[in-house]
């Protein structure tokens, strides 16, 4: 598939596609005219790079990770490191402590909703 097609289907901008092709996120192969083509593939692929982008990974960690995952043409990745498991788990106990300052907030909020209701009744 084109370009255009990844981006109507993924979501994601055409910009985007050649960003992460650039950082070697993403491959595409070459028409001979010079167009990039993608498989099927490539629409999960991009789907799982936005969702570690939005995790907070950052490209260069996205990239080491990639290659221990399997895209959905089930094809063998390469063994994760021992430090890349260590780190995707310092990245993960992150992301935790983040939900539960969130969901902290989230009830503080909640209770300060409820006073204010309360008041507002009265």
């Amino acid at each position: 598939m084109r370009i255009g097609e990844l981006a109507r289907r993924s979501g994601v901008s055409e910009r985007s596609l050649r960003y992460y092709e650039a950082q070697g996120l993403l491959r595409a192969e070459r028409t001979p005219g010079g167009h990039r083509d993608y498989g099927e593939w490539a629409v999960d692929r991009v789907v799982r790079i936005q969702t570690l982008y939005a995790a907070g990974l950052n490209s260069k960690k996205i990239a080491q990770l990639l290659p221990c995952m399997r895209d959905t043409d089930g094809r063998p990745n390469e063994i994760a490191t021992r430090e890349l498991v260590d780190e995707l788990t310092a990245e993960r106990d992150r992301i935790n402590r983040l939900i539960t300052d969130l969901v902290c907030s989230r009830d503080v909020l909640d209770e300060v909703i409820d006073m204010a209701s309360e008041s507002a009744v009265a």
